[in-house]
């Protein structure tokens, strides 16, 4: 087919839900678009193979250099194929806080409180302890608690319950600060992407076109309206009509990308790349905001831990054996198992820090190898107040975008990061973590602000969680209204994290999925 009621751009985790809700009632053909791979494979199911999924199904993109972090150039990794982040990701289930949706409302998003976006939290939702006030028991992402957690892990929730902190098994209730074991997007020990949730329940629905390996070159804007897009297949380009909506779901990145090289953005920047201006519209690509993360390494004598070892191959090597007859095991690890949530002061609204327990050493992302065995624990300021930009790097739609989250640009951000860091020492050496004789791999005095600032600039980079480049609000500026329609064009929705207006204290997954199950709705009402 070259003509659908809807197209939609994007099969990561607003996309795949998107698609799923409009195919679901067979009243519409909708049209799938995604540049990556199916990612339906043993890598992407088994949830310990996580670290060998950023070097497949991942765009790898890099920012450009940050001068708040000594002019390092940051790693962004994202997921590229059907799933898109939530086919790598650490399989976090985390919301937000309640605050944030009521924060949105306050700066004019009416409908967006968090009474509002409850409800589809729940839709969505299909967690293993059923439905209650704030959750849901059979909506299509599933969500269950870790049944293998690493002792490291056990030991961080058993260290903070002996430094006096809150205790908490549900992050997504009544309370969110505290500290505790994840509950994750995993079902019968496998991951539980967006795509599995959503999109391969709905395969064989014959008015749903999927489309993969398919990069998206522009959209077609005609009179005013956004009829159709452009993409190119192996060496050959084609044009596929939307007879009812385009739906730009590319993420924080790709989707102000996809609009810059359309010729929708900031007019003087798209003359400087040669790319013709089809709408002047300053905002798409700004408003990055980014969770900036310290991750700090202890070393162990301990093989408990996940590591680099002979032991710790043969380990992991029956490890995997028994996941794939049994999916049980030290392979169901969403390695970011333990963690929460703490206030840097009395005067926040909520907590201001995220922790993320790693039982296994963590260096660069994951990509620098590290001999023997430890833990790792990131420390991330949840509202950033640093902002940044996504701009064309090239007129190529094969480039990658220019990524600028200008991290540490505000210096309330590296305050409030070294609050947060010191507080995580307190944890990491504290019992009955200190029974694992941990010696840390980066000491410093931390009771020194410069030793301890001159460290974070040294090593701090992204924990995954963009947002914000095609805001959504009230106002006239902004680049979607509250029911996600582009403001400025006809037949353009934008339906993922990069319509936040604030970033959420917490992670992104759910709430873009949340996002996306919104806008299928608001795009029912619209077409009906």
């Amino acid at each position: 087919m070259a003509e659908y009621d809807i197209i939609v751009i994007g099969g990561g985790s607003a996309g795949s839900a998107v698609a799923g809700r409009l195919s679901e009632d067979g009243k519409r053909t909708v049209c799938l678009i995604e540049a990556g791979g199916r990612n339906n494979n043993f890598l992407v199911k088994t949830p310990g193979m996580m670290p060998f999924l950023l070097k497949n199904a991942n765009w790898k993109f890099d920012t450009v250099p940050q001068k708040g972090l000594n002019g390092r150039i940051g790693y962004q990794p994202r997921g590229r194929g059907l799933g898109g982040s939530s086919a790598i990701n650490a399989m976090v289930y985390i919301r937000g806080n309640k605050w944030d949706y009521d924060n949105w409302a306050a700066l004019g998003c009416d409908g967006w409180s968090y009474d509002d976006v409850l409800p589809y939290f729940k839709k969505s939702e299909g967690n293993e302890r059923g439905s209650d006030a704030y959750h849901g028991g059979d909506g299509p992402l599933s969500v269950s608690d870790q049944k293998w957690p690493n002792p490291g892990s056990v030991a961080f929730v058993e260290a903070a319950r002996n430094l006096q902190m809150p205790i908490l098994d549900d992050f997504n209730g009544a309370k969110q600060e505290g500290m505790g074991l994840y509950q994750v997007t995993q079902k019968g020990g496998e991951r539980w992407s967006a795509a599995r949730a959503y999109v391969e329940p709905a395969r064989d629905r014959p008015n749903l076109d999927i489309k993969t390996k398919s990069l998206v070159e522009k959209l077609i804007v005609k009179d005013g309206r956004v009829s159709g897009v452009q993409i190119k297949r192996g060496r050959s380009s084609e044009i596929l009509h939307a007879r009812g909506a385009v739906v730009l779901s590319a993420g924080a990145f790709g989707s102000p990308h996809i609009l810059q090289l359309s010729g929708i953005g900031p007019a003087e920047h798209l003359k400087e790349h040669g790319v013709e201006v089809v709408l002047d519209k300053p905002e798409v690509g700004t408003n990055l905001k980014d969770h900036i993360d310290f991750v700090s390494g202890y070393k162990t004598e301990s093989r408990e831990l996940i590591g680099d070892s002979l032991q710790g191959t043969i380990r992991m090597g029956k490890a995997i054996l028994e996941h794939r007859m049994k999916r049980t095991g030290i392979m169901t690890t969403p390695y970011a198992e333990a963690g929460g949530f703490w206030s840097s002061g009395p005067d926040v609204p909520a907590p201001d820090i995220q922790y993320h327990f790693v039982p296994a050493m963590l260096e660069d992302h994951g990509r620098e190898a590290v001999k023997g065995h430890g833990f790792s624990c990131h420390a991330c300021v949840l509202r950033p107040h640093s902002k940044g930009t996504v701009r064309l790097g090239s007129s190529d739609p094969q480039a990658p975008p220019a990524i600028d989250p200008n991290f540490l640009d505000d210096d309330r951000d590296i305050a409030t990061l070294r609050k947060g860091v010191r507080n995580m020492q307190r944890i990491m050496e504290a019992p009955p973590l200190t029974d694992f004789k941990p010696t840390n791999r980066h000491p410093v005095d931390m009771s020194n602000d410069a030793e301890l600032d001159a460290l974070i600039r040294e090593r701090a980079d992204t924990v995954y969680h963009p947002v914000g480049t095609c805001r959504m609000g009230g106002d006239e500026d902004a680049v979607v209204d509250t029911h996600l329609k582009f403001r400025g064009l006809e037949g353009l929705y934008i339906a993922d994290a990069s319509i936040m207006p604030e970033i959420i204290s917490g992670n992104t997954n759910a709430p873009s999925i949340m996002i996306g199950e919104r806008a299928a709705d608001f795009i029912k009402a619209d077409l009906n």
